[in-house]
């Protein structure tokens, strides 16, 4: 799929050949986002850096990333932006100064937007530790970009000795898929752990278990890929010579395996057995269709957030925004529109109705149904809010549900090779 998405480190022109270089990045382009005016130039944006209207916004230097999410994912790259710049900085990276070198992440959907928030969350606990202040980052949904003057692209291609200092924090995400020499210990609570080839690229069902479900999976229960020599400390019963293996473990013990491929659906009921308990309200919507009490406790708490995503409780996408959130009074969450491309339609004939329900594209679990009595003439997404979890704009207004299901400030969901 080709995305796009605009990010602020600074001088556009190191941060343009930064992104130029991983395979999957098909175009990067210099030029000017986050600003309030119409066509800005390059030293407009400097001069209002230090002389503004009176509530005017500046433009901030950055660069347009068009990519391909099936070759080099969101996560990575986001990641590698946090990792390239000082986010702490306020108005500034080094010595250049002012508003128009801020750190800022523009997205243009709501996937983008879960991953800047999480990984945000994430690198500030790395940053912290280090002795680091807060993360200053704008992180807003892209307005306009508008593209650089001609000889700002590809300027460090034309002038190899040109400006281009280090301004990195020399902080950077663990990747414990890509440490060859690190053994893999229980994190403990639970964790699925992917037997793999010490090849991955010998392993047919490996890479198409990948594709299926790794690749597209986003959820709180940690997952890690890892060949069979390197996992210590776990108490396993299935023998490890097959690839992949499946396990699904809990404070280091097999609790569930499979040897060989495993679908996406079989995944996820897994998944949902083991993660909300076969005989919970939740399993039950999401896998039986059926249907929260109208009023739940669930539906009060999450009818009354802050903004943010609505998140599938096992997958972990982002299905749902506020912004698109509206208060129908019939009990249950409310919502104009979806995520584009993270819910399908399907003929609902149960109870002697005809009624569209509404699933979740990559866990394929029941949501609700769809009707055609929205504000405005648009139409009502009837959502059971047991099947969701909530994640903030702000990290600190998260809400954590009643289930151990992700919230900004808990660990990385899909480490290395894995995330998207």
């Amino acid at each position: 799929m080709i995305l796009e998405i605009v990010l602020a480190a600074g001088c556009f022109w190191g941060v343009e050949k930064n992104f130029e270089q991983f395979d999957g990045v098909i175009d990067v382009a210099s030029g000017y986002s986050g600003g309030s005016y119409d066509e800005p130039g390059y030293y407009e944006v400097l001069k209002k850096s230090r002389y503004k209207k009176q509530g005017e916004i500046n433009h901030t230097e950055a660069v347009k990333v068009i990519y391909d999410s099936l070759i080099i994912s969101t996560d990575f790259l986001i990641k590698n932006f946090w990792e390239i710049h000082d986010p702490t900085q306020v108005n500034g990276q080094g010595n250049d100064i002012g508003d128009n070198y801020r750190s800022a992440i523009y997205w243009t959907n709501d996937n983008q937007k879960l991953i800047a928030l999480k990984t945000k969350n994430q690198f500030q606990s790395l940053l912290t530790a280090k002795g680091y202040g807060k993360i200053a980052t704008e992180i807003k949904p892209l307005d306009k970009f508008w593209a650089a003057e001609d000889y700002h692209q590809d300027y460090l291609l034309k002038n190899p000795n040109g400006y281009c200092p280090n301004h990195s924090t020399g902080v950077k995400f663990v990747d414990k898929k890509r440490s060859k020499s690190e053994m893999i210990q229980p994190l403990g609570g639970m964790e699925i752990i992917v037997i793999e080839a010490e090849d991955i690229n010998t392993c047919p069902y490996c890479l198409l278990f990948e594709k299926d479900v790794i690749s597209k999976y986003q959820g709180s229960v940690p997952l890690r890929g890892s060949p069979a020599s390197k996992l210590v400390g776990f108490n396993l019963k299935t023998p490890t010579f097959a690839t992949p293996t499946i396990f699904f473990i809990r404070d280091g013990v097999e609790v569930w395996s499979k040897q060989g491929y495993m679908s996406p659906e079989e995944f996820y009921r897994v998944l949902g057995e083991l993660k909300l308990g076969k005989d919970s309200e939740s399993f039950d919507v999401a896998f039986n269709e059926s249907t929260d009490a109208r009023f739940c406790k669930q539906y009060e708490i999450f009818n009354n957030t802050p903004d943010g995503v609505f998140v599938d409780k096992l997958s972990g996408r982002a299905l749902f925004d506020t912004n698109d959130r509206f208060n129908s009074k019939s009990g249950w969450l409310s919502f104009t529109k979806p995520v584009d491309n993270e819910v399908y339609e399907k003929d609902d004939y149960s109870y002697g109705m005809k009624r569209t329900e509404i699933r979740s594209v990559v866990s394929d679990i029941h949501l609700g149904h769809v009707f055609n009595d929205g504000p405005d003439g648009k139409p009502r997404y009837c959502i059971n809010a047991t099947v969701l979890d909530f994640v903030a704009d702000n990290p600190v207004n998260s809400i954590e549900s009643d289930s151990d299901e992700y919230y900004p400030g808990k660990d990385d969901a899909v480490i290395g090779r894995f995330a998207e």
